[in-house]
């Protein structure tokens, strides 16, 4: 299903199995490479793996695309929206990774897992066919109370520093949301989903490499064997696999909806640092995990008047 608006058509297909196993993997993966950044950090700083990243994922997507035969040029009409989209992801880490000193990991988890709620929102004026209901609503509500549970509510902080930590992570997760929305409403939802994410890796790397000179990180001159497989990992799988593929199911089906999967992300995150990191597993944790899930079938059963 497509709905047609500003000239933009927009598919809202729900999910099906495959593409739920899809996103689920995603997720997997996406949290433990949160555990794969930490593992690296005392060898390469987080704006350098991110750097890294970027350069490398450019070469392993390029390669590909030009494989599978997709036009580079720019007749399209893709640039000004590319280029958009480019800089959203690329400031978005720089607020992620340089925030996180300034607040909490907690804290920041739950202020970029605003994304979702934001995309669910915007997707309402780019098509009507992707509007939640009460019940795709109440979903939400849980999947997010999940995360609250799992990494409790954040307090007000009287310290400024806090606050602007804090303010990075909202601003991050308005800077993820955009890069979905933007998609989604421009002819990157047209444009083959290897050259929009090439758009964004190409864009963040002057982005990256200024960030790295500004805040004046510096790589260990011999970075250990772990930090080369961690960045190895991110730059292969992550960037080269699934962030690719994530960008090809924002194409195909309802952005909505996948949003909300992404709540599932943290809490993998947490499980690989109990396995990996030996970090504890809690009561709440249990019950988070069952308040995302049971939010995420809600969200994914037919809104009424949908098919």
């Amino acid at each position: 299903m497509t709905t047609q608006t500003a000239g933009t058509a927009v598919s809202v297909r729900p999910l099906d199995a495959t593409a739920t196993v899809f996103i689920v993997a995603i997720c997997a993966v996406w949290g433990f490479n949160q555990v794969a950044v930490k593992l690296a950090l005392p060898d390469i700083p987080p704006l350098t793996q991110a750097l890294i990243r970027s350069i490398g994922g450019t070469v392993i997507i390029g390669i590909v695309a030009r494989l599978r035969g997709v036009d580079f040029s720019l007749r399209d009409g893709t640039l000004a929206a590319g280029l958009f989209a480019g800089a959203l992801f690329g400031l978005e880490f720089i607020l992620i990774y340089r925030g996180l000193l300034y607040t909490t990991a907690s804290r920041a988890t739950l202020f970029i897992n605003l994304a979702p709620i934001i995309v669910v929102l915007g997707m309402r004026w780019i098509t009507p066919g992707d509007r939640f209901g009460v019940m795709q609503w109440t979903g939400v509500a849980l999947a997010f109370l999940g995360i609250v549970i799992a990494f409790g509510v954040p307090v007000p902080s009287a310290d400024p520093r806090q606050m602007f930590g804090d303010t990075m992570m909202i601003v991050a997760a308005f800077g993820w949301a955009a890069t979905t929305l933007a998609i989604k409403a421009t002819n990157l939802n047209h444009a083959r989903f290897e050259k929009t994410f090439l758009y964004q890796l190409v864009v963040s790397i002057p982005i990256f490499t200024f960030g790295v000179w500004a805040f004046g990180e510096r790589m260990a001159p011999n970075p250990s064997a772990l930090a080369i497989i961690s960045v190895t990992y991110q730059t292969l799988f992550v960037v080269g696999v699934t962030f690719l593929a994530w960008f090809a199911l924002i194409q195909r089906f309802s952005a909505s909806r996948l949003s909300v999967f992404t709540f599932l992300t943290p809490l993998f995150g947490v499980l690989f640092g109990h396995f990996v990191l030996g970090e504890p597993l809690t009561l709440p944790f249990g019950i988070a995990v069952i308040c995302v899930i049971a939010g995420l079938v809600l969200v994914n059963r037919p809104a009424k008047g949908t098919r």
